[in-house]
């Protein structure tokens, strides 16, 4: 999943939930981007041991988390947040006394960057954080910020600079593509916040935008509280399957894989039991989200939120979703009389579908049709083997070798945090991924990816590294063995790490639209497309080995399992959340058709690009490229260094850096066949409105790659 909240104008845009910079030193300051470590160690090793802890180091300085110095403490929010807001008057000041020019967008960026920074490490600190203190200092940082930027996106006087610089064609003409199609992001963002109201107007936006901030965090720490139950109220043999303390049963999910229907029963109508606050929190959030919308003068929500997304509106939404359903709908009755079946063959006595059953009852059919036991597959997939797979797979494709260090006393939140340096064969290090992959107390149970800081080219020349952090679920080692991945957690961690290398990769002049700060419905589609490599064969047998005898996974296990996929996947697609634990209502608002809409693009370019071969970096490069030197320019390029406008602003993804398969930084762009709906302009279905695009190949795309494991909401 990618984390991603939006404040307007200025846009603190991070990637699972928030972007950033502010006065603060740390993150490898004053790193150069070709510098090396002497303390970097092999990634798969660094994953299959228990980490030995810090080094023992009394009377060393206490470095912060992700090594900003006044993070030492929760205080430390306090002093960063001040920074923040103390450098984002003096930019506005200067960028308002400046005549209009290509000056004026690099102080947006930086004015942006200076909020994003503090924002976005805030964001993720305020829900991982095992500490209190901390999250509670992160969220009131998150709020402060979040004020400023509301506030910013409606000031006319920093409009009014922007607005002259745009206004101004002979200046408009002067920039490089990149540079003009940034400035336009800004103006768009102050368009949509109301920029255009009066001024008792404006405030309402935005005192409308800082509730909505506040209910939106309300409500999703609302999504994974626990309920719990007096233990007498349930059968007494099925307390083992949950947590127990003193004379209550804790539930803290739908258990929808246990085997034994009662426990599914109890998990689903206990965890799901309606809570008022939690309802009133949603309804409040809808009702303030459809106030904010109609004032700065859109008809609904979803008409705002989709502003600058690639479908554009809601009614290219519902088509695509409708045409899907009805596209999918014999499948979907069959595999729910599939389902159906298989409960009346193993509980003949209660065998009436109820809605805990269909994922467990899905999973048998596959299990059973196809001899996939999680059990079989999981000591082939060890972390560390997984973690080498990656490396193996980054390498050969893109040149790319991660490497584990070890962090600092005080950068990470738990000693079990892995850090990793991003370092390309030519270019050096690009940056930072923490590792946050362990089960732990009051922790999310989502997988996630978080933007901690963008990366962006500063006025001295130095590039300004991303970091992010990646976040998963996994069991920690035993005694006897290291962590031991299923085939699904090992898709969502290529899945995540896609997420990770887009950040890494997608470097911009601009930390604005740096990785995967782009439109919702284009941000999962390098994420979804590392799950076709993990499905490949050719791919795990570079790294699937049994971690006690060293046996390659076979070739016929590889095969069944990415066959059992397809097994039930349209009844799974059709599984409706339940609104009061969607998370996914915060970061993805009427945007969770990005998923659907996304696999479709995923699977038509690895059917292009990597279906004949996963490591080759040329064969799929333009005609006459092939023997291209890294940097190698098309047309769009403004100049030398400058990136494509279409390649890194407008496609801004490592889709392209992916589909060139190229070492890194490619400037052409890659085409696709005439039948394929990714044009070389970055669009997709906007096209639909042109009459450019059949809706049939989209719609079949995504019913042709609909896949178990990801359930949709067409609500």
């Amino acid at each position: 999943m990618l984390c991603a909240w939006r404040l307007g104008g200025l846009e603190l845009r991070a990637a699972a939930l928030w972007p950033g910079r502010a006065g603060l030193g740390g993150f490898g300051a004053g790193i150069r981007a070709r510098e090396v470590s002497t303390s970097w160690s092999p990634v798969g090793a660094a994953f299959n041991v228990k980490p030995q802890g810090r080094r023992l180091d009394l009377f060393g300085e206490r470095r912060g988390l992700f090594g900003v110095p006044e993070l030492s403490a929760p205080e430390g929010f306090r002093i960063a947040q001040e920074n923040a807001l103390r450098k984002a008057d003096l930019l506005v000041e200067r960028v308002c006394s400046l005549p209009p020019g290509p000056q004026t967008v690099l102080i947006f960026d930086e004015l942006s960057d200076s909020l994003c920074r503090v924002a976005d490490l805030a964001d993720f600190v305020k829900i991982a954080h095992p500490e209190r203190a901390f999250r509670e200092a992160a969220e009131e940082a998150c709020r402060s910020i979040g004020t400023m930027v509301e506030k910013l996106n409606t000031n006319v006087e920093l409009y009014q600079s922007l607005q002259k610089l745009l206004a101004d064609k002979k200046l408009v003409d002067s920039l490089d593509p990149e540079t003009r199609r940034v400035a336009e992001l800004f103006m768009f963002d102050f368009e949509i916040s109301g920029i255009h109201l009066d001024e008792e107007k404006r405030k309402r936006a935005v005192d409308l935008n800082v509730k909505i901030l506040d209910l939106s965090n309300t409500f999703l720490m609302g999504t994974n509280f626990p309920n719990k139950i007096e233990k007498h109220l349930l059968p007494e043999h099925i307390h083992r399957n949950f947590v127990v303390t003193g004379s209550h049963v804790i539930i803290d999910g739908l258990h929808a894989e246990a085997p034994d229907d009662l426990v599914r029963e109890a998990a689903y109508k206990i965890f799901l039991y309606p809570n008022a606050g939690q309802l009133k929190c949603l309804e409040e959030l809808l009702s303030n989200r459809d106030l904010l919308a109609k004032l700065v003068g859109y008809s609904t929500y979803s008409h705002r939120a989709l502003q600058g997304t690639i479908a554009k509106n809601p009614e290219t939404v519902m088509q695509f979703l409708e045409k899907l359903s009805d596209k999918l709908s014999e499948r979907t009755i069959k595999d729910f009389e599939m389902i159906r079946g298989m409960k009346m063959k193993l509980n003949p006595q209660n065998s009436e579908l109820m809605p805990w059953d269909p994922p467990y009852y899905s999973g048998v059919i596959r299990a059973e049709r196809y001899n996939i036991e999680p059990s079989l597959y999981c000591p082939f997939f060890s972390l560390g083997a997984c973690m080498e797979g990656l490396n193996i797979l980054f390498t050969k494709l893109l040149g790319i070798t991660l490497y584990a260090e070890q962090p600092a006393k005080g950068e990470v939140w738990c000693e079990d945090v892995r850090k990793l340096a991003v370092v390309h064969e030519s270019e050096g290090l690009l940056g930072y991924i923490y590792c946050d992959f362990f089960q732990r107390a009051d922790k999310p149970h989502q997988d996630c990816h978080f933007t901690i800081r963008g990366g962006r080219l500063k006025e001295d020349g130095e590039y300004q590294l991303p970091v992010v952090v990646l976040m998963l679920n996994l069991p920690h080692s035993s005694r006897n063995s290291p962590t031991l991945l299923t085939p699904g957690m090992m898709e969502n961690l290529f899945h995540e790490m896609g997420h990770a290398m887009h950040s890494m990769l997608g470097r911009t002049r601009y930390q604005h639209v740096t990785g995967t700060r782009c439109p919702t419905d284009f941000a999962e589609v390098p994420s979804i497309l590392m799950e076709y490599f993990a499905n490949d064969y050719r791919v795990v047998t570079q790294f699937a080995r049994h971690y006690q005898t060293g046996q390659s996974l076979p070739k016929n296990m590889v095969s069944r399992l990415c066959e059992s996929k397809k097994v039930c996947a349209a009844a799974d697609m059709q599984l409706q959340a339940w609104q009061l634990r969607f998370s996914h209502l915060v970061g993805y608002g009427a945007k969770y058709y990005s998923y659907l809409m996304s696999r479709a693009v995923a699977s038509m370019v690895w059917k292009e690009c990597f279906q004949q071969d996963p490591f080759n970096r040329v064969s799929c490069l333009p005609a006459g490229r092939q023997g291209s030197a890294i940097g190698g320019r098309c047309s769009h390029t403004a100049g030398a260094g400058s990136p494509c406008s279409w390649c890194k602003v407008c496609f801004r993804s490592v889709l392209l850096l992916m589909t060139l398969s190229v070492p890194l930084f490619p400037t052409w762009i890659r085409t696709l066949k005439p039948s394929s709906w990714i044009l070389s302009d970055g669009s997709t279905l906007a096209l639909l409105n042109q009459g450019r695009v059949d809706m049939n190949v989209v719609v079949n795309a995504a019913a042709v790659n609909t896949r178990s494991g990801f359930q949709y909401s067409l609500l």
